[in-house]
């Protein structure tokens, strides 16, 4: 089986969501149509603005501009293209959300947040509602590939859930506020979440002032295939090895290993 070929696309979005569109295209129209993933940070469409910023009124559809926009560049790409948005809800609050649009610009899958950033002094809930507990994995030229968001890197149970449903990539789009040590929890994480899982780890992340930015890709043993700076036009291209997952897994076969028994 032939590589996957990885684009990861560090921004900085701001709360101006046709600046946000205009600036996504220009960094979707700058990859090669050579790719088979493309992936952006979490709230790509909009950023999270400030603990008032309404953002039930800057919510879309999936339908919407924003995800037609990224259609159109997957189908030019021919691949499969993730983003974060704020989603329309049939309540008050709008969704945390990825969305998935495949080669020929079809909607493959769409993930809301189930771990809301209520923590370090930010409450998330106040302003979105969390989906329900379901897991989303995808075939990715003919890989698996499950989708979390941002804070769910910190319940190692999400990542394990995306395995037991047939993952071998892990995709985790984020917006990961920065602050004091924060950039060592990213990488630990994500880190942790490759070695305990033995899955690649594909991690995009917003850049700029406010975040930690260093957007991460890791192999199934949890070392660094390529890694940005904080800055947010810096960008990753990486191809992952699809028997590397294999190899890790025969290796050390801790998977097949657990005693479920032991669970809580």
């Amino acid at each position: 089986m032939a590589a996957m070929r990885v684009a990861v696309v560090q921004l900085a979005s701001s709360t101006d969501s046709d600046a946000n569109r205009r600036l996504v295209a220009d960094r979707l129209g700058a990859i090669a149509s050579d790719v088979d993933l493309v992936v952006l940070p979490e709230a790509a469409m909009h950023d999270f603005g400030s603990p008032d910023h309404d953002l039930a009124a800057a919510a879309e559809p999936l339908d919407g501009p924003f995800v037609q926009l990224l259609a159109e560049h997957a189908r030019r790409l021919g691949a499969t293209v993730v983003a974060g948005m704020f989603e329309e809800s049939a309540g008050d609050l709008p969704f945390n959300t990825l969305v998935a649009l495949g080669p020929d610009g079809s909607l493959l899958g769409s993930y809301r947040k189930i771990h809301l950033y209520d923590s370090f002094g930010y409450k998330e809930s106040d302003r979105l509602v969390a989906g329900e507990p379901a897991p989303l994995v995808l075939d990715v030229a003919g890989t698996r590939v499950g989708l979390m968001t941002c804070y769910d890197l910190r319940f190692p149970e999400m990542a394990r859930l995306l395995v037991d449903s047939g993952a071998e990539v892990v995709v985790v789009p984020a917006a990961w506020v920065a602050g004091d040590l924060k950039l060592h929890h990213w990488r630990t994480l994500l880190t942790a979440r490759a070695i305990e899982d033995l899955v690649h780890v594909v991690a995009a992340a917003q850049g700029g002032e406010r975040y930690t930015g260093h957007s991460l890709v890791l192999d199934p043993q949890g070392q660094v295939l390529a890694e940005a700076g904080p800055d947010e036009v810096d960008g990753l291209r990486v191809d992952l090895d699809p028997s590397a997952v294999a190899q890790a897994r025969h290796t050390n076969p801790s998977l097949a290993n657990r005693r479920l028994e032991v669970r809580v």
